[in-house]
């Protein structure tokens, strides 16, 4: 069976606007996703960024879910260590008020920051991870009157409201073995970062699939990957429109990432720097090309890394760039 396609915006912001028009351009590009079929739609936690504007899953999730009707819309991830789990509940929650059956709560071990920012945050540091996971799970079907805390658990009696029937769907976002194997022993849905981290996600999808164990939130396991993917109407057309995805890696790969650039300074600094077409590493970090061919190339990725769906990252310079990408691929 195909892997199901669904989109992670990452609210990317561009050279020239400004971060509160990457947000909006977020809602709309969920309205194409929307209308094209995807299957879920997921929205980023960033904090102190120059490069991408989310910094609230939340409050985009609650704008996305008036603007859509069939759609599933949930986090990639919300940074749990920096928050109440309870108060994390009860926002999500109210989003499965506001769109039952529409809310997946995904939930990343990082600060989605930097230690100062963190520090701002107030977090509680990666260390309280687990912690804070079991109280969020617990909350979680509390709230939806699925299992309540035992009498003897000191947070018993506190309720997250709105209560049920039903609560979101709850994933955890990985990027090395030891999260993926979390992932597993807890029951959970798990999305491996590969655009991230660069590597195949082969070996934690196994080590996933090796450690699962059923739950109440899942009989079976689950597996996600998000990777960069890009179509235009040309492969020609869509290496150009690539441009500014691949002048900001090296950028990050400095520690000097900003905003991203416009095709022709991107195209300009590439060549500054004396780089022409893209690196075998380069094209393994996004598939980019014609619709067929990315599509195929999506399909063959989920096969041979054994994952269910896959997340789609588009950096493209302009939300219609990104909508059509995102028709091309539903297309072929």
């Amino acid at each position: 069976m195909p892997a199901l396609l669904s989109v992670l915006d990452l609210s990317p912001i561009r050279a020239g606007e400004t971060p509160a028009s990457a947000v909006r351009e977020t809602v709309e590009l969920a309205k194409a996703a929307d209308r094209l079929g995807y299957h879920r739609f997921w929205v980023a936690e960033h904090h102190s960024s120059r490069s991408f504007a989310s910094a609230s899953p939340e409050v985009l999730i609650a704008a996305m879910s008036q603007v859509t009707s069939r759609i599933r819309l949930g986090s990639g991830g919300v940074m749990l260590v920096n928050y109440s789990p309870l108060k994390v509940v009860e926002q999500f929650m109210e989003l499965e008020a506001l769109a039952p059956g529409r809310i997946d709560l995904g939930v990343g071990r990082a600060l989605g920051a930097d230690t100062r920012t963190g520090g701002a945050l107030r977090s509680a540091g990666v260390e309280a991870f687990p912690t804070w996971f079991a109280l969020l799970n617990a909350w979680l079907l509390d709230a939806a009157g699925r299992e309540a805390f035992p009498t003897s658990h000191a947070a018993h009696g506190v309720r997250a409201q709105p209560g049920g029937p039903s609560h979101p769907d709850i994933f955890l976002l990985c990027s090395s073995t030891s999260s993926a194997r979390f992932a597993g022993m807890a029951g959970v849905g798990m999305v491996f970062a590969e655009f991230i981290t660069r590597g195949d996600s082969a070996e934690a999808i196994a080590a996933y699939r090796e450690a699962f164990q059923p739950s109440i939130f899942r009989a079976e396991p689950w597996a996600g990957v998000g990777v960069g993917a890009l179509a235009a109407d040309t492969a020609a057309e869509a290496e150009r429109l690539d441009a500014p995805r691949r002048a900001w890696g090296y950028a990050f790969a400095e520690g000097n990432a900003g905003a991203f650039l416009s095709i022709d300074a991107a195209q300009g600094a590439l060549k500054a720097r004396g780089v022409g077409a893209p690196t075998p590493e380069e094209r393994q970090s996004a598939l980019v090309g014609d619709g067929p061919t990315v599509r195929a190339a999506l399909q063959a990725k989920a096969k041979s890394v054994g994952a269910d769906e896959l997340f789609l990252i588009t950096f493209a310079s302009t939300l219609e760039a990104k909508v059509r990408s995102l028709e091309l691929i539903a297309r072929a």
